[in-house]
């Protein structure tokens, strides 16, 4: 399973946000991480986040530590993922 990292791309599986797409910005210790979705093209917020309600997909872009929401927009854009982070994704019953 690929680790929670700079640039990996996540699903939410957990709160409000649950089934969607998210990028991390930072990782701040081993129980939380920065994301950001960017949130006018996901819906997600910038925010900490607990990494038990995050789960890593296989996609990862390439970023700076603690980029802007414009730089991550410019990576997605570059990686043509911009389609893909809009798709709303059923969260898998990790939580349930």
């Amino acid at each position: 399973m690929p680790a929670v990292e700079v640039g990996r791309i996540c699903v939410k599986i957990a709160g409000r946000e649950a089934g969607r797409k998210c990028v991390v910005i930072d990782v701040i210790d081993k129980n939380f991480a920065l994301i950001t979705g960017p949130k006018q093209l996901t819906g997600v917020r910038r925010r900490r986040v607990n990494v038990n309600h995050i789960e890593p997909t296989a996609d990862k872009i390439e970023i700076k530590r603690g980029a802007s929401d414009e730089e991550v927009m410019k990576a997605l854009e570059a990686a043509g993922k911009l389609e893909a982070m809009k798709e709303i994704v059923k969260p898998s019953l990790a939580m349930a």
